[in-house]
């Protein structure tokens, strides 16, 4: 099964979105692994209906079919399913598992809200870090002292944490309850006949570790200005294929 996660910056005041975190989430339960590939919300590709344009405006503009259908045309690869959530949802999930801990490869120091420091300055990593919801949505939004690949490894750093606090509580013997829980914050089209199936490989996962972790970086995209001004990534095509082969096994 292929998910995509996504991450909106929908405000409640303002009708308009994007989703700025995209990551393609491969499930697989004959083998025991789980992939994860973030996708820059700079990636300036093909929008079918729409032409060039940043991969973060396809699923304002079309929806979940929209978006699969700009993943097919330009990647070859079709996901089934996504679950979004909005900077609101993101804060009460966190909060509701009593905070994560997140392993921050490397230091991040940027500016906040003071209701996350009232010195507007915050500094986090590299180690493992205890987040509450507010840190946690600043840890993967942050970025004007880094690049937006950058983020998006954060916000598969954040993915994973997650990941570990639900099993942590027992997530698996709860499953049904934390769906009816969590589906107040999240948007998505994965029903609980979905979920119940894919138990075992989530035990797995908790016993053997095996999530891959895939960023489309710079080895993947080159930085590029357009005719109106605005800084995108351009995709290098065969690099990122290779990349998508070794993650997610395609033959």
């Amino acid at each position: 099964m292929n998910v995509l996660l996504l991450g909106s910056d929908v405000r409640p005041d303002d009708g308009g979105f994007r989703t700025d975190v995209i990551v393609w989430v491969s499930l697989n339960p004959k083998d025991g692994y789980v992939s994860a590939i973030s996708f820059p919300r700079d990636l300036f590709v093909q929008i079918p209906g729409y032409g060039e344009n940043r991969i973060n405006t396809a699923f304002p503009r079309g929806g979940f079919d929209l978006l699969a259908d700009t993943f097919e045309v330009n990647f070859g690869i079709r996901p089934d399913h996504y679950v979004m959530v909005d900077f609101n949802g993101f804060v009460s999930v966190i909060n509701s598992l009593g905070g994560i801990n997140v392993q921050a490869a490397q230091n991040l120091t940027d500016t906040c809200a003071v209701w996350v420091n009232p010195e507007g300055m915050c500094s986090v990593g590299p180690g493992l870090i205890h987040m509450d919801g507010d840190l946690a949505l600043w840890y993967v939004r942050s970025r004007y002292s880094t690049s937006d690949i950058d983020r998006a490894r954060r916000a598969q750093e954040v993915i994973k944490a997650i990941f570990d606090r639900l099993v942590s509580l027992d997530a698996l013997l709860m499953a049904a309850d934390i769906y009816d829980v969590y589906s107040t914050y999240v948007q998505t089209d994965i029903g609980l006949g979905d979920v119940l199936p894919l138990l075992p490989l989530a035990s797995k996962i908790n016993d053997n570790g095996d999530i891959r972790n895939y960023v489309i970086g710079y080895d993947h995209a080159y930085d590029w200005v357009t005719y109106q001004g605005a800084q995108v990534l351009v995709p290098l095509y065969d690099e990122i294929q290779a990349l998508l082969v070794e993650a997610l096994s395609l033959k």
